[in-house]
C-alpha cells in the first residue's frame, strides 16, 4: 500500500492541482474553522448593513418631512372609518400652513411617549 492510498489520494493522477489543494484543505481544521468564522463575520456584516440602511432611511424621512417622528401607527379605533388600528401614517410638518377644520394633526403631550392623532373639528381663535 502506497502513502497516497493511505491518505486517500490514490487517484492523484486524475485530479488537477487545484482539486488536490482543495482536497488537502478539507482535512485542515484551521481551514474549516476559518470558513466558519468567515460565514459568521459575513452574517454580522449583512445584519449591520440592514440596520444602517434602515437608520439612513429613517433619518432621510426625518429630514424630508421636517418631523421628529415621520411615521406613526394608529393605536386605537377612534379615527375609524378613515384610519383603522395598525394603519401607518406618514407625517409632514409644514409650519407655514395654517391648521384648518378637517385636517388631521398629530401631537405629543409632555410626559407621554405615544403621539396622539386627531381630526380638527373646530377652531377656537383668541
Amino acid at each position: 500500500m502506497s502513502i497516497m492510498d493511505a491518505l486517500g489520494l490514490g487517484e492523484l493522477t486524475r485530479m488537477s492541482k487545484r482539486q488536490v489543494i482543495f482536497h488537502h484543505r478539507l482535512f485542515d481544521y484551521s481551514f474549516i474553522y476559518s470558513l466558519h468564522v468567515q460565514k459568521i463575520l459575513y452574517q454580522f456584516l449583512n445584519f449591520g448593513m440592514i440596520i444602517s440602511s434602515a437608520m439612513m432611511i429613517w433619518k432621510g424621512l426625518m429630514v424630508a418631512t421636517g418631523s421628529e417622528s415621520p411615521i406613526v401607527v394608529v393605536l386605537s379605533g377612534s379615527m375609524e372609518p378613515a384610519f383603522h388600528r395598525g394603519d401607518l401614517l406618514f407625517l409632514t410638518n409644514h409650519k407655514e400652513d395654517p391648521i384648518r377644520v378637517g385636517d388631521i394633526v398629530v401631537f405629543k403631550i409632555k410626559g407621554r411617549d405615544i403621539p396622539i392623532v386627531h381630526r380638527v373639528l373646530t377652531l377656537h381663535e383668541k
